[in-house]
């Protein structure tokens, strides 16, 4: 019978699963894989769930041909899966309060349990599938498209750099560990 795990040791493994090992298992240079980090953390911080993968390729192309660059596909499109179906209401929710504080609406955050509400009718109405998302999106711009876009931009930049700062240490210090075992074979 399988070992049975509690939800947020399903959530570790799942992240461990998903964003750690493809960085383990890469062999490629740490900046390489830092870049990829990065790219994928940044659109990962957008609004754009549903076509972020697709925006990480593009970005690729642009990296590859006119910056002479290159990153990890893998890796930036395991971290674009930060945000997904389950973070997005939370996470579009930041962007949107961010963005209404950056636009000086201090007076006009609407609360939570309006986005809720926003949801509940759109989703639990006798529409098919595709309205509901179509008319889910059209809601989210017109009545929250502008505060979450310029909202999600700190948070692209951050997220871009985070990513990007602790990829580096985290291959450096793989790097310094693997260098100690090595020594320690010598040694022995």
């Amino acid at each position: 019978m399988p070992k049975q795990y509690s939800f947020f040791s399903n959530i570790a493994r799942l992240v461990k699963m998903k964003l750690v090992i493809p960085l383990l298992r890469s062999s490629h240079p740490a900046d390489f894989k830092a870049r990829g980090v990065a790219v994928g953390m940044g659109w990962a911080m957008t609004p754009l769930v549903g076509i972020q993968m697709t925006l990480v390729m593009m970005t690729w192309v642009f990296f590859k041909k006119v910056l002479k660059k290159d990153f990890s596909i893998p890796l930036a499109l395991a971290y674009t899966w930060v945000t997904n179906v389950f973070t997005m209401l939370p996470i579009y929710y930041i962007f949107y309060v961010s963005g209404q504080l950056m636009l000086g609406h201090w007076d006009d955050i609407s609360g939570y349990t309006q986005l809720q509400e926003i949801l509940r009718d759109t989703f639990m109405s006798e529409l098919s599938f595709s309205e509901k998302w179509l008319l889910f999106f059209k809601l989210l711009l017109q009545d929250w498209g502008l505060a979450m876009i310029v909202g999600c931009l700190p948070w692209v930049v951050a997220g871009a750099w985070v990513g990007y700062v602790l990829t580096m240490k985290f291959e450096h210090l793989r790097a310094e560990r693997k260098k100690e075992r090595l020594l320690a074979k010598g040694k022995a």
